[in-house]
């Protein structure tokens, strides 16, 4: 378009002449708070409500999230929701008035026989008065930190495949390409330390079945790429490039960035595209990056008292163990969203001698997270979210004997907890059945979690959104609605 062409100047419509002015003010206030430092809350509220981040709605509870999403589905039967009069059922069928015609998976549609399957882990109440929380001897640390959890044994998804119900659990829906929970918050919160990044993501490798794990879990769909998690590499730099080329110098690389900043504004002043915005802010992150990631990865001065809490497993790169030291450290430093993946908890078969194993990799660490926060001060404004993406069945799939069985998936009911930021500890919430099967008290929906979690975030959950296509969508979709009986 030529500006001094009048016809083209009649052309400019409404939307896009305040759009380009909004951007034109923009990136004069970008530049210099890429040079001096302003505060992002101060650049945003300059721009005006067009350009503006959306701020809390009320005081939050918690100013961070650790999500540790335990991949593949574990067992509540055999970890959380004691049902001890199963034992006197053993090997008998489940009656079909619990499973009253619901769906299965095409893993065991075809069984002839859903034979009951009692855990073969015993349990224990973990408070001195004797009605405290029921937890499975494959979580003895955990159980010294019981008092510090929430546990809701009511939690219910709508996917019973792994892909969807990953899907759903970290976007609110099983369609892919939706912004994910970490994104939302990276998006309404804004970083709370310019040097790194506002979402980062770790995954440990397990011992059992391991599913996929696709980068659009912690996608930003279509809310700006400067709001997609960044994950953090198990081996070698723990992110790519983060190194400079042999030849290349800070000074060298900081020149390069100004020269791309030029064309990216001059690219951004011909289309007003708003993702040019959000290349240049991942470029200055990704140069900040090279210096703050080594200082954190660095774990030389964490002490030895604190070895020993994480277990040695923390000194290993890649580990569970080291990826809750690595989200204490984060957490420190104002990153808003940190997810642990820890793969393989989808035991079909061979359930007890795989549990143990992934039960035994994330015991002491999640323990010693909560500990470690604990006695920083940092517990109380951090919200910590466990659980997966649905439970599984009390029948077992296949062959079943006392100390060895499978179990199918289970978006019925399962159990996740919470700790911390804004939570009432020591409390459970939720029934099921005696098999374990239905809700029967307080159901809590994925739309529920997420509304919570938004929530002691300091957001409404209908009203934190972003147009797009035409509508505003949200995390919570068009349902959803606050557990109020689980906050503090």
């Amino acid at each position: 378009m030529n500006p001094l062409d009048p016809l083209s100047l009649q052309s400019i419509t409404r939307r896009r002449f305040f759009s380009g002015a909004v951007n034109t003010i923009g990136a004069a206030l970008g530049t210099a708070a890429l040079a001096d430092g302003l505060p992002t809350s101060l650049l945003t509220r300059a721009l005006g409500d067009e350009a503006r981040r959306p701020m809390p709605h009320f005081a939050p509870k918690a100013k961070r999230v650790i999500y540790l999403h335990m991949e593949g589905g574990p067992s509540q039967l055999d970890l959380f929701d004691y049902k001890p009069g199963l034992y006197d059922l053993f090997d008998k069928d489940l009656p079909d008035s619990v499973r009253n015609g619901q769906r299965l998976t095409g893993m065991t549609s075809g069984q002839s026989r859903f034979p009951v399957a009692p855990s073969a882990f015993r349990f224990t109440r973990h408070d001195n008065r004797g009605d405290g929380l029921w937890l499975s001897e494959l979580l003895p640390h955990l159980g010294t930190v019981a008092n510090e959890l929430c546990m809701v044994r009511s939690v219910h998804t709508d996917a019973i495949n792994h892909e969807p119900a990953i899907t759903f659990m970290q976007t609110g829906t099983q369609q892919p390409g939706r912004p994910s929970l970490g994104s939302w918050l990276s998006y309404g919160l804004g970083s709370g330390n310019r040097n790194l990044p506002t979402f980062v993501v770790m995954i440990t490798q397990g011992f059992g079945n391991m599913q996929a794990l696709a980068a659009r879990f912690w996608g930003s769909g279509f809310l700006p790429s400067e709001h997609q998690g960044c994950k953090l590499r198990s081996s070698g730099d723990p992110v790519l490039y983060l190194k400079d080329p042999p030849g290349v110098t800070p000074t060298d690389r900081r020149a390069m960035l100004d020269l791309a900043h030029a064309l990216d504004a001059d690219e951004k002043a011909r289309t007003l595209d708003p993702e040019i915005d959000a290349r240049i802010a991942q470029q200055e992150m990704a140069f900040r990056m090279q210096t703050s990631v080594p200082e954190l990865v660095d774990l030389s001065g964490e002490s030895e008292e604190t070895f020993a809490l994480y277990g040695e497993n923390a000194k290993k790169p890649g580990t569970f163990a080291s990826s809750c030291l690595l989200a204490r450290r984060l957490a420190e430093r104002g990153v808003r969203c940190i997810q642990l993946y820890m793969r393989g908890w989808d035991q079909h078969g061979s359930l007890p001698g795989e549990m143990r194993k992934q039960a035994e990799a994330v015991d002491q660490p999640i323990a010693a997270l909560l500990k470690d926060l604990r006695r920083r001060g940092l517990l109380d404004e951090t919200l910590v979210v466990f659980g997966g993406e649905f439970g599984r069945t009390v029948y077992s799939q296949g062959s079943l004997s006392r100390d060895n069985y499978g179990r199918d998936h289970h978006p019925r009911c399962f159990s996740m907890w919470l700790a911390g930021g804004g939570i009432r500890p020591g409390t459970v919430w939720g029934e099921t059945d005696d098999f374990s099967y239905n809700i029967v008290r307080d159901p809590v929906h994925v739309h529920d979690l997420h509304a919570t979690i938004l929530h002691l975030l300091g957001f409404d959950h209908e009203r934190l959104t972003y147009r797009h296509e035409g509508r505003d969508f949200r995390l919570t979709d068009v349902a959803g609605k606050v557990v109020k009986g689980i906050l503090r």
